[in-house]
């Protein structure tokens, strides 16, 4: 093919692997394509879009004749969406001169992209829009094609050794020339003080551009880190959008909007509440989209670890230093901080409360631990100590500050509304309660806020400076970095540019901060409580276990009670597991915030974990009233976690209970039938017998008095009904339609058969036997009725 044919196919071949923008193609499906399903397709696609593949070789070619192709501004993220079509450029320099009207005006607005730009756009953004792709079987993210070539990308264009990949030397004019200056279609203010381009800022002094191959690398590094920052990270709404922007910053894009509302290529102006509804996104990020960004959070602490060691001579780096380590050493302050604090901030206030969030906890605590990606090896110990996090972490722990204060706080948060008694939540309790207890670290994040919390004096000869945004350079694994006495001045810095200025800090070792940890710490023990009952209630359900149980038939569905719970079905294992999270991720806890054995006994003392009488747990929460029991907050909150639980019981009349799966539904109709025949003629010498006060008044009361009358009913959190009928003495013969009374009946009469014994001397003697029986027991308990079931 010519390079005509071949950039006119182009987009097409493109749109054809990643499928489009509106989701509607689904192309090559690379999100769900497995070498475990489909190896052969697998492969095919993994070979074909490789960093040195024909695909890649084909943008290469286009690149070096400079074509551009057009990408629509309206499926860009919502933030950079909406200011575009208000003509304020975004501070990143990818959209920079790239953004073009269509000839006939309008909205229209499109990208003019360089094929290998072109490329990565649609690479990366068919991870947001490619979600309700038809999916047959069951796809693990991190082995699917997709994820695979992320990490293939991020390896040849972000390599932490040697540099990125040569270009191919088949290649017209020798290397492929960067992208050329172009001039903007359309005025445009930008909305921030952005950065001057890593790329641009080392060619500044080259004679030209194709004689010095390390500025293709940085281009294409910056270019692939960029699109990736933006398609991922860059969504959140107005809100978040605001907070990003200082407040001089804010009054000039007013300014700007002010003087350009009457002149907007002859359309009207867009109204305000068009111009906010804008910038609204309803951004529901994926687990897989988490799991990407995890990955890209990995390999960037890699690369900006893998950073060569500076010479001691200032003059002698100036002349050494490569592009490549340049952009090792602030690439995660200038690209990736920000959006991915925010980010983060937008999962930790949105993820559902369920276990699917450890992807995006796992996410947070892998940027939290650059140390953990360092090329250098931990010293080997024959005692396996946690490992102690070095001072010279101390500028990167300041100045991402809030990483770690103010989404440890938002994770709290979250922590106190969801059932601890969950294995997989307590693993997530218990793995960031690990991550913090790491030797020194609690101590490197006191000393950030005491920087943070100094008085402004401190820096008051510096007044005059603004606190600008990490992008504005700095890194932060540089030595030249300033005086120990500018770290204060750092960390304000950091605090302001990302929550602005009026932004009020809350101490995560203060006192606030603290009483959250101690209700934390509080449900830890009442989850402990819990698993350890619901292992306690499945041992003696499994040891009461009968020759009847084949009949379903157990006690708690004897007294019409329910004491089960749908954490039973966790296992003992689970529950084990549970408990072992909790415990140490308690004991990390107390480490972290220092909590004595004495705040920790007063604090279980608090948290209602006692046992009652009968070694049951207590009631949850509640108060006492005329109309019965009313919950509490914290009742319900008990109830809605699992912690405690009411004994569900029938408390109507117990003749017209539901059948039961252990009764014959004929036998049961039949005998309240007779028994209603029973009560209704003997009514009144049944209630003369039992006021008696004698033996024989006793005796009665033992078969014939409502239980309801004798024993104590907890009742439930609902309204009593008051108007209740109080049952007088009556016969009850509803036991002998349980399938246990009747096989008992056939095993005895059988049993007396052996010994030649007939039904009418068989049912004689069991009479004979039950009143005994019944007379012993009229001595001792009164009110117990064995044959109410």
């Amino acid at each position: 093919f010519s390079l005509k044919e071949l950039h006119s196919i182009f987009p097409w071949l493109v749109e054809s692997i990643f499928g489009s923008l509106d989701g509607i193609i689904v192309g090559w499906n690379l999100r769900c394509l497995q070498g475990r399903t489909n190896p052969s397709e697998y492969s095919v696609a993994l070979d074909f879009l490789d960093p040195s593949g024909p695909m890649m070789k084909l943008v290469y070619k286009l690149q070096a004749e400079e074509y551009r192709y057009d990408f629509p501004v309206s499926y860009l993220p919502g933030p950079v969406k909406a200011s575009i079509q208000e003509q304020v450029l975004p501070e990143c320099s990818l959209y920079h001169n790239k953004v073009q009207f269509p000839s006939s005006g309008g909205l229209g607005l499109n990208l003019a992209l360089n094929p290998f730009e072109y490329y990565m756009f649609y690479f990366a953004i068919s991870l947001i829009t490619q979600k309700n792709s038809p999916v047959t079987h069951h796809v693990s993210p991190s082995n699917s094609a997709y994820f695979i070539l992320v990490d293939t990308y991020l390896k040849c264009f972000l390599p932490t050794e040697g540099s990125v990949l040569p270009l191919p030397s088949s290649n017209p004019g020798g290397a492929i020339p960067s992208p050329t200056p172009r001039s903007p279609a359309v005025p445009f203010s930008s909305y921030g003080m952005h950065h001057t381009s890593l790329l641009k800022r080392h060619i500044a002094h080259q004679p030209s551009v194709n004689a010095d191959p390390a500025s293709q690398e940085i281009w294409r590094s910056e270019t692939l880190l960029q699109i990736f920052v933006e398609m991922w990270l860059h969504h959140y709404s107005l809100e978040m959008y605001q907070k990003m922007q200082s407040p001089h910053v804010k009054l000039e894009v007013l300014h700007y909007r002010l003087s350009i509302s009457s002149k907007h290529h002859g359309s009207p102006a867009q109204s305000s509440y068009q111009a906010l509804h804008a910038y609204q996104e309803s951004f529901k990020p994926t687990e897989e989209h988490v799991l990407v960004v995890r990955l890209l959070v990995k390999h960037l602490h890699a690369f900006s670890n893998s950073l060569k060691p500076e010479p001691l001579s200032p003059s002698a780096h100036s002349h050494t230093a490569s592009p490549l380590e340049e952009f090792k050493r602030v690439v995660i302050p200038r690209f990736v901080q920000e959006k991915l604090y925010i980010f983060l901030q937008h999962c930790f206030g949105h993820w559902p409360l369920d276990a699917s969030f450890r992807a995006v906890l796992e996410m947070w605590l892998s940027y939290l631990q650059p140390w953990r990606y360092a090329p250098e090896k931990p010293p080997q110990s024959t005692e396996p100590l946690p490992r102690s996090v070095s001072e010279k972490w101390a500028a990167f722990i300041q100045e991402n500050l809030l990483m770690y204060t103010k989404l440890f706080v938002g994770f709290l948060n979250r922590a106190l509304r969801t059932d601890l008694v969950s294995p997989k939540n307590a693993l997530m309790v218990f793995r960031v309660a690990k991550v913090f207890a790491q030797p020194n670290l609690a101590e490197m994040i006191l000393k950030g806020e005491q920087l943070f919390l100094e008085p402004e004096l401190v820096i008051s000869h510096r007044q005059h400076r603004l606190f600008m945004s990490p992008t504005l350079g700095g890194s932060f694994l540089s030595s030249r970095s300033p005086a120990v006495t500018d770290a204060s001045f750092k960390v304000k810095s950091h605090v302001y540019s990302l929550e602005g200025q009026d932004f009020q800090y809350k101490q995560m070792f203060g006192t606030e901060v603290r009483n959250l940890v101690l209700k934390l710490a509080q449900l830890i023990c009442q989850a402990q409580q819990t698993a350890k009952s619901i292992s306690d209630h499945s041992a003696e359900t499994m040891a009461s276990q009968s020759f009847f149980s084949w009949f379903r038939f157990t006690p708690s569905e004897m007294n019409g009670s329910y004491t089960g719970n749908d954490l039973d079905e966790i296992g003992q294992d689970s529950i084990k597991k549970t408990d072992e999270y909790l415990e140490k991720a308690l004991e990390y806890l107390c480490q972290i915030f220092k909590l004595s054995e004495a705040q920790l006994t007063q604090m279980m003392m608090k948290c209602g974990t006692a046992q009652d009488e009968n070694g049951k747990k207590q009631l949850p929460d509640c108060i006492a009233s005329e109309n019965g029991l009313i919950l509490t907050a914290l009742g319900r909150y008990q109830i809605i976690n699992g912690l405690r639980r009411f004994e569900v019981q029938y408390q109507g009349d117990t003749e017209l209970q539901p059948i039961r799966s252990y009764e014959n539904a004929a036998l049961v109709r039949l005998l309240f039938r007779l028994s209603s025949v029973l009560n209704e003629r003997f009514a009144d010498q049944m209630e003369v017998l039992c006021s008696r006060d004698d033996f024989v008044g006793r005796l009665c009361r033992y078969h014939l008095t409502n239980p309801q009358l004798v024993q104590k009913i907890r009742y439930s959190p609902v309204v009593r009904d008051t108007t209740s009928q109080n049952w007088g003495p009556r016969i009850s013969l509803r036991f002998l339609a349980s399938y246990r009374t009747l096989i008992s009946l056939l095993m005895i009469y059988f049993l007396a058969s052996w010994f030649y014994i007939g039904p009418a001397g068989c049912t004689f003697i069991i009479l004979i036997g039950y009143f005994l029986y019944a007379v012993i027991m009229t001595f001792f308990f009164e009110g117990w009725k064995p044959h109410e079931h």
